[in-house]
């Protein structure tokens, strides 16, 4: 079992940065792929940014690329999300997850995702 931990949520200006964190426990962090995911009101849990175990290969959507930068510290079983330049279309819930399948490559679907935090709420505000 991983258990999973976010915290760095808040309101924030449109513009403006957040960090968010997620800490894990349980077994070898280095050996699970990591995830943001993000669900906003009336909408479908979206993949934002992911992180391969032990390459740390990055991946993101689209919608933050340029913006938003996924980063890990395996020595502290965390993985980071760095949001910049913030707008009111990302305010949501965001999610860290871990898949048992993601040590060398970048795990987009949620269905492969094996443990997720709680959530953090982001909202920015215009």
């Amino acid at each position: 079992q991983v258990q999973l931990v976010e915290s760095g949520g808040g309101l924030v200006q449109a513009g403006g940065s957040l960090r968010l964190s997620c800490a894990a426990s349980g077994r070898t962090f280095s050996a699970y792929g990591m995830g943001w995911f993000r669900q906003a009101p009336g909408k479908e849990r979206e993949f934002v940014a992911g992180i391969s175990g032990d390459l740390v290969i990055p991946y993101y959507s689209d919608s933050v690329k340029g913006r938003f930068t996924i980063s890990r510290d395996n020595a502290k079983n965390t993985v980071y999300l760095q949001m910049n330049s913030l707008k009111p279309k990302d305010t949501a819930v965001y999610f860290c997850a871990a898949s048992d399948t993601g040590s060398t490559i970048v795990v987009v679907a949620a269905e492969r995702y094996d443990y997720w935090g709680q959530g953090t709420q982001v909202t920015v505000s215009s």
